[in-house]
């Protein structure tokens, strides 16, 4: 039977491989506003940038560093064995990929989405579509390990994604959910990132501390990233979906808060759908906002938060 994606994901973390690691944080100077918000039931979470610390801040599949996508794409060449089953160009096998990467996302990208929303490239189907390309030189999938091409598709971009932004559980994030989860506030995430981020988010949160089960920790039925969806903040339709999603959990969006590094992109939609909204000011790496929008009574978020565990303060026992 073929790994899961998370037992593929253990069998790398027993390797002892070497994965890129998040800078040290450069802190912001911020006065919290941690009063209460009564009736909250629920609180959602982004994920890159906010619970997770990640390399530029935020999810993303083409660094401005170009020699960091050099470096991913020829780890994930090696790794699986490409470089035979290429269109191979003179120079080192990134080389030959990288054109062939970008051009996909550009196509990818052009993609239409319904009105008010901004497509999402889906780093899966990027490696699903290079993987075709291999099979045109008798490239072969080991099935028995990896699963079909979908399945080993998603490994490939699993594996690209971690040699490509390094990823740490940001400090405080498993208590402060272990303590929402033991209070029986509904969590859940609503992020930006690729299909398989619930693993990547699980495993950083578990090396910080022991989880409380799955079914507890994200009760609220509202697990969404941008790739599932096909389109990424701001854009209605998938914070509209957050919103269903709650609804059908018996949630109201007015019961519910936001929790984010960005103001503009996240908080301000969520806002407008009824959602108390949070600030996390902790770090300059991430933090997206403007003085106007957050002086602008319409736009700007109910709470400041300096740390993830003052979020526990905002909801009342």
């Amino acid at each position: 039977m073929p790994l899961s994606l998370a037992e593929y994901a253990d069998s790398l973390e027993q390797r002892n491989l070497i994965w890129p690691r998040v800078s040290a944080a450069v802190s912001v100077a911020a006065n919290p506003s941690i009063r209460p918000i009564p009736g909250l039931r629920a609180v959602l979470w982004d994920v890159y940038g906010t619970l997770l610390r990640v390399t530029d801040g935020r999810y993303g599949i083409v660094p401005a560093e170009e020699l960091r996508l050099q470096i991913a794409l020829d780890k994930t060449i090696h790794e699986f064995n490409m470089w035979n089953h290429m269109y191979r160009k003179p120079g080192p096998p990134w080389q030959s990929m990288i054109g062939i990467y970008r051009s996909t996302i550009e196509r990818l990208q052009m993609r239409a989405s319904a009105r008010g929303d901004i497509t999402e490239v889906s780093v899966v189907e990027v490696w699903r579509q290079l993987i075709e390309k291999l099979f045109e030189k008798a490239y072969v999938i080991d099935e028995g390990l990896y699963g079909d091409v979908d399945e080993f598709a998603e490994k490939v971009a699993y594996f690209f994604h971690c040699c490509l932004q390094g990823l740490e559980a940001r400090e405080g994030a498993v208590h402060v959910m272990t303590d929402l989860s033991g209070r029986e506030i509904r969590q859940g995430c609503l992020s930006d990132g690729p299909e398989f981020g619930l693993v990547q988010l699980l495993r950083a949160l578990s090396m910080q501390a022991v989880l409380p089960p799955l079914y507890e920790l994200f009760g609220s039925g509202v697990v969404l990233f941008s790739s599932q969806l096909g389109v990424r903040k701001p854009s209605q339709s998938l914070f509209q979906e957050a919103v269903s999603r709650l609804r059908t959990g018996g949630i109201s969006a007015e019961e519910t808060l936001y929790v984010s590094c960005r103001l503009m992109t996240d908080l301000v939609p969520a806002r407008r759908l009824g959602m108390k909204t949070a600030l996390l000011v902790s770090e300059k790496s991430g933090l997206e906002f403007s003085r106007e929008v957050l002086q602008n009574p319409e736009t700007r978020p109910d709470r400041l938060l300096t740390s993830l565990t003052q979020v526990a303060a905002l909801v009342q026992a």
